[in-house]
């Protein structure tokens, strides 16, 4: 772990004391878990104390039946163009109430993202100005990247012609 991540990982640690869930790393990538509440306010600090100055990514992962905290993450990968060096925050979401604040008034590059994530998992982003599908038509139904979408889909390789138009 580089020092720029390690005083990362201390720091949200330190701040956000219960609301900070632990930290994990494979591969050579490490990251924090926070809780969703605290997540702008986690990325805020990050951004403003520690030179995080680019959101390089903004993604989900569906952790559907492997025994994860919640059934949703939402991962921003951050990075530090002073000490080119990045650090990834993950922040769990309920699949029950799958909501989590918007990061667009913390980073610039946020809303696209936070469509993207819309539109393919459904987990919604609080206090976003223009949420709405962004690779999918509006009357789409379903969210392709969940795990439990059906592999054959709902029936658009057979309907092809319906979505041309």
């Amino acid at each position: 772990m580089s020092d720029l991540q390690q005083r990362a990982l201390s720091a949200v640690e330190e701040r956000f004391g219960d609301d900070f869930l632990g930290a994990d790393s494979h591969a050579g990538q490490h990251w924090a878990e926070v809780k969703r509440d605290r997540i702008v306010e986690v990325l805020t600090m990050l951004r403003d104390e520690l030179g995080f100055d680019m959101l390089t990514d903004l993604t989900a992962v569906d952790y559907l039946d492997k025994g994860e905290r919640e059934r949703f993450a939402i991962v921003y990968v951050l990075y530090n163009m002073a000490e080119k060096g990045n650090f990834r925050v993950k922040a769990w979401v309920p699949e029950d109430d799958p909501e989590i604040d918007t990061a667009s008034n913390v980073w610039l590059a946020a809303p696209w993202a936070e469509r993207e994530v819309f539109d393919m998992y459904g987990i919604t982003f609080a206090g976003h100005s223009d949420l709405r599908r962004i690779l999918l038509p509006d009357w789409y139904e379903g969210h392709p990247l969940r795990k439990d979408y059906p592999l054959e889909g709902h029936g658009e390789r057979h309907d092809f012609e319906r979505y041309r138009s």
